[in-house]
């Protein structure tokens, strides 16, 4: 449903995003994760034809954006980042008025407006000031107003951001339900956000993709764990000749104990039988076995270790 290719904005010199590229099929949920300032945002504002690429292309249900821009934007539901609303506005009329940004008869209007109300939870809020609102009621006014014209696509930019716990547990469920009917991408800097709402995520760092995966792969990764006392170099040549070994990874000294091992496995081996190997090699080269367990990778540990690489935990 979205293919982009080498999607890339410059201003002047400075590179806010730099060729990213990434597909993303319907009906999935996909979070887009990285640090404040990483060009989320950037990227959000460019496949809602809000922002011009520098380079690259972005075709959505097969249509090209630089040629079919109006036709994709009624395809596609946009809260940007701080919900940006008409405080001094009602919320029925408000989201009157954006039914008629959006091109929604007059006549069909009032159900567009009545069902957004009741998919967003705004039904005792809609003769209400929108400055009399909390911020969580607020987002959903921006939510509401994004799925009146009923969207394949949705993209929210940090739509949890300033909530309150019991906020952000209802906007998850609103964003589980919309996901019933509508493509849905969501840009946040916070972890848990992804875990909780995404079957897939997209790591950006600095401008750039840094991991594109489901979390369901991320976490049945096929890894393991060793601590042994044997030299670093030696167990590493020893391990690296291992059916079912991809790669070896020495750490640093663990407890003072032994030398810790990252290993990753190769996608069809038998984590089991790899690991009697291992155990069976340690015994032989007559090393002491610390330890030697299933090692997960989930999406904190490598959100962890992709930040560490610019310097930042």
């Amino acid at each position: 449903m979205i293919q982009v290719d080498n999607l890339t904005r410059r201003y002047g010199d400075f590179v806010a995003v730099n060729r990213v590229s990434f597909e993303i099929g319907q009906g999935e949920i996909v979070g887009m994760l990285g640090h404040n300032g990483a060009g989320k945002t950037t990227i959000m504002k460019m496949l809602t034809g809000y922002l011009e690429p520098s380079e690259g292309s972005i075709i959505i249900d097969g249509l090209d954006i630089e040629t079919g821009l109006a036709q994709i934007q009624r395809r596609i539901g946009y809260l940007p980042e701080n919900c940006p609303v008409y405080p001094e506005m009602f919320v029925v009329d408000y989201l009157d008025y954006a039914a008629a940004l959006h091109g929604i008869a007059p006549a069909e209007r009032p159900r567009r407006i009545r069902a957004a109300i009741e998919r967003t939870g705004l039904a005792e809020k809609a003769l209400k000031p929108i400055s009399t609102l909390s911020r969580g009621f607020r987002q959903r006014v921006g939510v509401a107003q994004a799925i009146l014209h009923e969207p394949e696509i949705l993209i929210l930019d940090e739509p949890t951001n300033g909530l309150d716990p019991t906020q952000i547990q209802q906007m998850r469920q609103l964003i589980r339900n919309l996901a019933a009917s509508a493509t849905v991408i969501i840009s946040t800097h916070i972890l848990q956000e992804v875990q909780a709402v995404c079957s897939r995520v997209l790591i950006i760092r600095k401008g750039e993709k840094a991991l594109d995966a489901r979390l369901d792969e991320l976490q049945s990764g096929q890894r393991l764990r060793l601590v042994t006392d044997g030299a670093a170099d030696q167990v590493t040549g020893a391990l690296s000749g291992l059916d079912g070994v991809e790669e070896v990874q020495p750490e640093d000294r663990v407890n003072g104990h032994g030398v810790g091992f990252g290993l990753s496995l190769a996608g069809d081996a038998d984590r089991y039988a790899v690991s009697a190997a291992i155990a069976d090699l340690v015994a032989e080269r007559g090393w002491k076995l610390f330890e030697l367990r299933p090692e997960v990778r989930d999406l904190e540990t490598i959100f962890g270790e992709i930040s560490a690489q610019e310097g930042r935990i």
